[in-house]
């Protein structure tokens, strides 16, 4: 049983889907429909040299979901469909981009949401004011335990679930900085901050939540053609209601992505596909449950190989 996951924010390198784009039509309509919607050259950005402006979240957000619609354009050329899989999931952002492919968003809608979300949430608090750091070597709740020591009034919380070596916590930067203290005298392997411009996944990400509240309510929402592993609660769901409810509530809250394999696991998902961009999904899933199978699929090389994989 195979599951489609997708990245989120993080694993946007320049150049991503070019290949796909020069090697495919259908993936290349991808790029040109989102330039469309946004009614500018994203793919210049994408394909360009400049990474610090495509690392912006109003950018890298649609980039990267861009990039792995791309690639599900392209499989589906080659006969390998998302409904072929069990389930998609994807990481933060990359929930977008399960949700796009598994039809549940038109592409255009995905890609405005996107944009409107990165700007949203860069929006809600000040440069400067919040940010994130990577705990590794502590289990979820001894990451929790340092987030409310370190908070001391200010907002400090665990962010992002990833495996059972890595907890992502956020909040206000002075208490993500007494965080990294913390952490080492508990026993943390490594801590640090994170390269990124707000503190996502925290509840300073209110502000943000409204607007995508606001923002969900206009656009068309379909029934997934295959359930989709929901951030916010680490179980499938496919009534479009809910959907657009826990996009909402996963703005504010964890990443609970550790949980989300673990489920899939359970519900008898033997092989990931990682789709579009990096493979920093497929890292964690082997930390996760190394009975999971793991394959990337961000280029042509890597369509080729899925399908010998598939004949032989």
């Amino acid at each position: 049983m195979r599951a489609f996951v997708f990245p989120g924010q993080g694993a946007q390198v320049p150049g991503m889907g070019r290949a796909l784009a020069e090697a495919y039509p259908a993936a290349r309509a991808v790029f040109d429909e989102v330039d469309e919607a946004l009614g500018e050259r994203l793919s210049d950005l994408i394909w360009g040299e400049d990474a610090d402006t495509l690392t912006l979240t109003r950018n890298a957000q649609p980039a990267l979901m861009a990039t792995s619609l791309a690639a599900v354009r392209a499989m589906e050329t080659e006969g390998l469909t998302v409904s072929d899989a069990a389930f998609v999931a994807g990481h933060s952002l990359g929930e977008y981009s399960a949700l796009c492919a598994a039809g549940t968003l038109s592409l255009a809608d995905t890609a405005r949401l996107l944009r409107l979300r990165g700007e949203a949430m860069q929006q809600a608090v000040p440069v400067g004011i919040g940010a994130m750091a990577a705990l590794l070597g502590l289990s979820i709740d001894a990451a929790r335990e340092v987030a409310a020591e370190a908070a001391q009034g200010d907002v400090c919380e665990a962010a992002n679930d990833n495996d059972p070596s890595q907890v992502v916590v956020s909040g206000h930067r002075a208490a993500v900085e007494r965080a990294l203290d913390i952490a080492k005298a508990k026993g943390a392997k490594r801590a640090l901050l994170l390269p990124v411009s707000a503190p996502f996944h925290s509840s300073l990400m209110a502000p943000a939540a409204e607007a995508m509240a606001a923002a969900l309510q206009t656009v068309e929402m379909a029934t997934p053609c295959v359930p989709l592993v929901a951030n916010v609660t680490a179980e499938a769901v496919s009534d479009p209601d809910t959907i657009r409810d826990l996009l909402v509530k996963q703005v504010t809250g964890s990443v609970r992505w550790r949980e989300s394999v673990l489920w899939m696991s359970a519900a008898g998902v033997t092989e990931a596909w990682e789709i579009g961009s990096g493979k920093a999904l497929s890292a964690m899933i082997r930390r996760i449950d190394k009975e999971i199978a793991v394959r990337a699929i961000g280029t042509p090389d890597d369509i080729a190989a899925a399908l010998a994989a598939q004949q032989a």
